[in-house]
C-alpha cells in the first residue's frame, strides 16, 4: 500500500514548551487515518506543520513521495486544509466564497465554475450559492468551509475539529460526504474531540498525548485487548458511598466508576459477575432504574493510555 505522507521523528517547541516530541507516523493512500489525542496532545501543532503553515524543529515530512521542505509549493496545490476556526468571508457570497479559494490553486473560467459548483453540492449548498454565509447556522458554514477545501480536488484532504459545536444532522452530512470523497479516491487526516466519529468513518487511529504517538492501529486492533470487557451502566434511585469499594471485590469486576444517578461497571465476559452485582445492590436495597450495556470501546483504550478522558 502507497504511503501518501510519512511523518518521521518530527518535533516543535514554543520556548520551553516541546508541543511535538519525536512524532512519527504515515497515511496510506485511500484511507481515512483518525488523530485522537487531549487537549495539549499535539495535534494542531502537527495538522499546521502538515499544512505548511508552520515548520518543524527537527525531523522529516514526506507528502506524495517528495520532502515537504523543499517542495512546499509543488505539495500545497494537492493539499485541502479545513481548519479549526471556519475561515470563510461572511458577506460575500457562497458561490464567491468557494470561487476564491478554488482560484487561488489556478481554476480559472468554466473549469473554475464547474469545480465550484460541484463542490457546493457536494456538501448540500447548492441552492444557497446566492446566499451570504452571515445567514448560515454553524452547520452550514462548515459545510462551507469543506467545500472550499475540496473544489480543486485535492489528493491529501486535512480536517482538524470540523464538526465542534455544528448540529447532528450537519455533523452526520459532513460524515457522510468524507465517506464519499474517500470512496472517490481522497485521502483524509481527520482530528475530533468525539470518539464516536473516529470509531465511524477511520480506517486507522492514531492516538497522541504530550506531543507524541502512544498508540496506533486500526479499531479492531485497538479494541483487542477489550475484546472479553463489557460495561454496564446501572441507574439507580440510591446508594451508598461505600458501594464502589464493595463492588470493586466481587470477583470479575474491573473498575467500578461512579457517577451522580449512576454507576458504571467494567466486568470480564467470562464471569458471572453480573449476578453477583445486582444481589449486592438489592441486599444494599439500591434499586435499578436502567441498565445499559456495551462492550470494550475506544473510550477505554483512550483513558487506559492517557489516564484522562478525551474531552478532559
Amino acid at each position: 500500500m502507497n504511503k501518501i505522507l510519512e511523518v518521521q521523528h518530527i518535533e516543535k517547541s514554543y520556548r520551553e514548551n516541546k508541543a511535538v516530541d519525536d512524532l512519527s507516523f504515515h497515511v496510506n493512500e485511500g484511507e481515512i487515518l483518525g488523530l485522537l489525542g487531549p487537549n495539549g496532545a499535539g495535534k494542531s501543532t502537527t495538522i499546521s506543520i502538515l499544512s505548511t503553515i508552520l515548520k518543524s524543529d527537527a525531523g522529516k515530512i514526506n507528502v506524495f513521495d517528495l520532502p515537504l521542505e523543499s517542495h512546499i509549493n509543488e505539495i500545497k496545490g494537492r493539499l485541502g486544509i479545513v481548519p479549526q476556526e471556519i475561515a470563510i468571508y461572511e458577506d460575500i457570497s457562497a458561490y464567491r466564497n468557494v470561487a476564491f479559494f478554488a482560484s487561488l490553486y489556478g481554476l480559472k473560467k468554466n473549469e473554475l465554475e464547474e469545480r465550484v459548483m460541484n463542490a457546493l453540492a457536494f456538501v448540500g449548498l447548492e441552492d444557497k450559492k446566492n446566499d451570504a454565509p452571515k445567514t448560515f447556522s454553524g452547520g452550514m458554514k462548515r459545510r462551507l468551509n469543506i467545500a472550499c477545501a475540496i473544489a480543486h480536488q485535492p489528493k491529501l484532504l486535512i480536517l482538524d475539529e470540523p464538526t465542534v459545536g455544528i448540529d447532528p444532522q450537519s455533523r452526520n452530512h459532513i460524515l457522510s460526504s468524507l465517506k464519499r470523497l474517500k470512496e472517490m479516491g481522497t485521502t483524509i487526516i481527520y482530528t475530533t474531540h468525539y470518539m464516536e466519529e473516529v470509531e465511524e468513518i477511520a480506517d486507522r487511529i492514531v492516538i497522541m498525548d504530550k506531543g507524541t504517538k502512544i498508540a496506533e492501529g486500526t479499531l479492531k486492533q485497538l479494541l483487542e485487548r477489550y475484546k472479553d470487557t463489557l460495561i454496564y451502566k446501572l441507574y439507580l434511585e440510591k446508594f451508598s458511598s461505600d458501594i464502589e469499594k464493595q463492588l470493586s471485590d466481587i470477583d470479575g469486576v474491573e473498575a467500578v466508576e461512579q457517577a451522580e444517578d449512576f454507576l458504571k461497571i467494567t466486568v470480564s465476559k467470562n464471569d458471572d459477575a453480573l449476578d453477583k452485582i445486582i444481589l449486592l445492590l438489592v441486599q444494599q436495597n439500591c434499586h435499578i432504574t436502567k441498565m445499559e450495556t456495551e462492550e470494550g470501546n475506544l473510550e477505554m483504550v483512550f483513558l487506559e493510555l492517557t489516564g484522562k478522558k478525551l474531552r478532559d
